[in-house]
């Protein structure tokens, strides 16, 4: 077994689990709730998926529909046992020893019948220095492992699971490697520096000089010309484009790497590349903090084994800024390599993420990859014509969001492929959602009195940012500052205002987010409205990555300064019809508003889905941070959260 179980969409009729094994496997699942008869399923062709993406790699995508329901809110072990060659089964406790708590024979679920307890997060970037959030997740599940009514009910990331577009040497050097080991698929790249996959792996610019051989990156003006011939063509956007992942393989790597430390001990023995001399401190550098991040994924591992965990892209899953502006969409999609890269990404993603959240809308995309990876069986290497219309299929694809009818209604959002694009001005950045997905939206609302919507980036942030990206648009940066929030397209702002005055649509909101690599929460109010709908921006980010410290204290205090509630900008910004009001860190020093740390959120809802307690739970070991309501008094909608503080 190479990675998993990951308990995906959880339902007392319907399970989702997602594995990969080094070969078919002949599975059997064990359902063995506390007060209840075991039960023993067969995992056969209808009820488990298997994709092959290498001589010795296997995805096993497991969907279940339960003849009986399983009952809620209780602990319920389960077993995935393996058939070996001689007969005998294999149980997690064999195959996955780190899986399991303390004293646990097997690992165990929760099916609440209410989603009113949610961690949430954000941005996992394995060589960032901080500790690992998910690590600091899996505490707090073992601390209440035995006690459903104190289990969380899902775990929800918000956006950049893995950044394909900011990888590590070290890092790199095991996806390599792990291709080797796997023999994971092959690839030709049309429009490339290099012929094919091999040829990229084995160029002298692999390591930590990708930016050569991507199109039209900002800095290789000379290799554009070159090799375009000096026309205008794709221009990749991140800023740490020097180990950029390019094939299908090297993502589908990556994704065994952050979420097992299996695949870590196949690669373990891996020579190191040849580097160049002003590359090794680097390269010493990130194996150090690699290191640290591989003694805490075990423990990441099982808590995706203990809680059912939904997910959605931002960027880095994809590329920086993908998706940014009409311009960016135009240059990049028309270029062969350049949607290759995109696509590679966006095939791993639908495989190891999005179909674990809405299984049903992927069928025949899965067909399609099927058929791919079949292509592969001779020669080890993907059939290009076929890939790419896998490829193309996804980048029209829009049922990457997502709704969980539950108690409250969650709506998770797509805010990176329906775009509301700037036609006049290409270059600025879209509307995160358009017209069209907008409605959508306000149709999964209508009648629902609670609802929590997962947003990757706030619909509601700090002001002051918002002006410098509004700023720097004007200026033609809009790229270099990640100008994407929901008010810097009129349109898209204007919708999404109007869906929370509508009469139908729910009284209370909760918005969740990530994206800002910065915590905080936010109670909102709508002005004018012949209904008021209380709304609460909470935002965790990251699990693994922190803001400049020093560079977003000031931008925190100027925001105080410039932006409090009596000051006339609030009138000149696009938030001038909301009057919001923040949550106080209770560890705050300096008057903070914002929580700077690599960690966890969770928040606790009432029954009318309205937040009671809002952490951020520390992953370097720090006491969790509480977010306080406001003082009576601070606004209306505060007086509302400081009563319910004090039931």
């Amino acid at each position: 077994m190479l990675a998993g179980p990951v308990l995906r969409r959880l339902e007392p009729g319907r399970l989702v689990l997602w594995l990969v094994g080094s070969a078919p496997l002949e599975l059997t699942l064990v359902l063995a709730p506390k007060a209840g008869t075991p039960r023993r399923l067969a995992l056969d062709a209808g009820r488990c998926r298997v994709i092959r993406v290498g001589r010795h790699a296997c995805v096993h995508l497991i969907d279940v529909a339960l003849p009986e329901p399983l009952p809620q809110d209780t602990i319920i072990e389960y077993d995935l046992l393996v058939t070996q060659g001689d007969g005998k089964e294999a149980g997690i406790a064999d195959w996955a020893p780190h899986l399991l708590h303390a004293g646990a024979a097997r690992p165990n679920m929760v099916l609440c019948s209410r989603r009113d307890n949610i961690l949430y997060g954000s941005c996992r970037k394995p060589h960032h220095p901080a500790p690992d959030g998910l690590a600091r997740a899996d505490a707090l599940v073992a601390e209440h492992v035995e006690r459903a009514e104190e289990r969380p009910a899902m775990l929800m990331l918000c956006g950049d699971q893995v950044y394909a577009d900011d990888v590590a040497g070290p890092m790199l050097a095991a996806v390599h490697a792990l291709i080797r080991r796997l023999g994971l698929y092959g690839e030709c790249l049309e429009g490339a520096v290099v012929a094919d996959s091999e040829a990229l792996y084995g160029h002298p610019a692999s390591y930590y000089r990708r930016q050569e051989l991507l199109p039209a990156f900002r800095s290789n003006d000379a290799l554009r010309d070159r090799f375009f011939g000096g026309s205008e063509k794709p221009i990749f956007t991140t800023a740490n484009a020097h180990n950029h992942l390019v094939t299908l393989a090297e993502v589908m790597a990556m994704y065994l790497l952050v979420w097992s430390p299996v695949p870590w001990q196949l690669v373990a023995d891996a020579p190191a590349p040849a580097l160049e001399p002003r590359h090794l401190e680097r390269w010493r550098r990130e194996s150090s903090v690699l290191a640290g991040f591989c003694r805490e994924l075990p423990q990441a591992a099982r808590l995706l084994a203990h809680v059912q965990t939904l997910m959605i892209f931002d960027d880095h899953d994809i590329t920086d800024d993908w998706n940014l502006s009409a311009k960016w969409e135009t240059t990049v999609y028309q270029h062969p390599f350049s949607r290759r890269i995109v696509g590679n990404a966006l095939i791993a993603y639908m495989l190891c993420q999005g179909w674990g959240n809405c299984p049903d809308v992927f069928a025949t995309a899965l067909d399609e990859l099927t058929a791919l990876a079949a292509t592969a069986a001779v020669d080890n290497r993907l059939d290009a014509p076929r890939q790419d219309a896998l490829i193309q299929r996804l980048l029209s694809f829009r049922q990457w969001g997502f709704v969980v009818r539950t108690t409250p209604t969650i709506i998770v959002l797509d805010t990176r492929t329906r775009r509301w694009r700037n036609r006049r001005w290409p270059g600025h950045p879209s509307g995160l959602m358009d017209w069209e997905s907008l409605t959508e939206l306000q149709h999964e609302l209508l009648d629902e009195t609670a609802a929590v919507v997962v947003s990757p980036t706030p619909m509601f942030g700090v002001k002051l940012i918002e002006v410098v990206q509004r700023i720097a648009t004007f200026a033609g940066l809009a790229l270099t500052v990640d100008a994407e929030n929901w008010m810097a397209h009129r349109g898209a702002a204007s919708c999404m205002l109007n869906i929370f005055r509508h009469s139908r649509t729910p009284g209370n909101y909760v918005v969740l987010s990530g994206d800002v690599h910065y915590s905080f929460a936010y109670d909102v109010e709508v002005r004018d409205s012949d209904r008021t709908p209380h709304i609460w921006q909470i935002t965790s980010s990251g699990i693994k990555n922190e803001f400049p410290r020093r560079l977003l204290d000031w931008l925190d205090r100027l925001n105080r300064w410039l932006y409090s509630p009596r000051s006339p900008l609030n009138w000149f910004t696009q938030r001038r019809d909301l009057a919001l009001t923040p949550y106080l860190p209770d560890a705050r020093q300096n008057g903070e508003r914002v929580w700077n740390g690599a960690g966890i959120g969770q928040v606790w809802l009432d029954a009318q889905g309205r937040p009671v307690r809002i952490v951020q739970h520390n992953a370097d070991g720090r006491p969790s941070t509480r977010f306080m309501a406001p003082e009576p008094g601070a606004s209306p909608a505060a007086a509302i959260a400081q009563s319910l503080r004090k039931r």
